[in-house]
């Protein structure tokens, strides 16, 4: 922003559903407070994407919104427009307000890339995605860009899904370098919960990354721990995306 716009309080918000434990909410707050500026960030949480309309009505001063789950992908038709990359990836996680016009980006995409690249060595080469959301479009898009083959796992069969979780074996695990957990499963409260892989499978060369950052280690990462291997929690991500979506509203 520049200094005139320094001035004036413009207000942020948070769109999903049963969103109290919200990152960002909290994020942003202490951003404003470190760097004194008179903005708010809020949760509007929606039962329904339908409801969107009238809180962009009813918000004086609405600059811009991220988006969780389970909105990613449902809110793309309530938008004037997209940027290239969101259209390409297929999910939203922030919304520029600009003139009443609704422009969508995604900002999973640098928080998951920027993240994960610093731990990537030549051997990892592949890839599995556990879930199929909104959040695991944006994962897909970045492995894309970083060479990493990928291939996802789901509880059913559909189209673009490699495997059932019934159908992984430890050599199937083995083979795939880097998993990913795009699940919500493990998160707190249900932190005795993970996704049901067989862990024998993984060694000290995989990479295991959870999306999610509470608790700070999963039981997923923690099994990816025992057996030495490199294990990222959602939380670099969350600030990466949280980052590059302050740096699109302020432009």
């Amino acid at each position: 922003m520049d200094n005139a716009q320094d001035k004036l309080k413009f207000k942020f918000g948070l769109v999903g559903k049963n969103i109290s434990y919200s990152f960002s909410r909290g994020y942003f707050a202490d951003k404003f407070k470190n760097e004194d500026l008179p903005h708010s960030y809020v949760n509007f949480d929606l039962q329904s994407i339908d409801e969107l309309k009238d809180i962009i009505e009813s918000t004086s001063n609405l600059k811009g919104l991220n988006v969780t789950i389970p909105y990613k992908e449902e809110v793309i038709p309530l938008l004037d427009k997209l940027n290239k990359r969101a259209k390409k990836i297929g999910a939203v996680n922030t919304i520029k307000v600009k003139k009443d016009k609704l422009i969508g980006f995604n900002t999973d995409y640098n928080g998951f890339k920027n993240s994960l690249k610093p731990h990537l060595k030549k051997h990892h080469k592949r890839a599995l995605i556990l879930g199929t959301g909104g959040a695991s479009k944006a994962i897909a898009h970045a492995l894309k860009k970083l060479g990493v083959k990928y291939h996802y796992v789901s509880r059913t069969k559909k189209e673009g899904v490699t495997y059932t979780y019934s159908e992984l074996t430890e050599d199937i695990i083995a083979s795939f370098q880097i998993i990913i957990n795009c699940t919500p499963i493990g998160t707190f409260p249900n932190i005795n919960e993970c996704p049901d892989i067989p862990y024998d499978g993984i060694t000290d060369k995989h990479i295991l990354y959870d999306l999610i950052y509470n608790p700070e280690e999963t039981k997923f990462l923690n099994c990816g721990k025992l057996k030495g291997a490199t294990t990222i929690n959602g939380l670099e991500m969350l600030k990466l995306q949280a980052e590059k979506s302050w740096e699109i509203w302020n432009k």
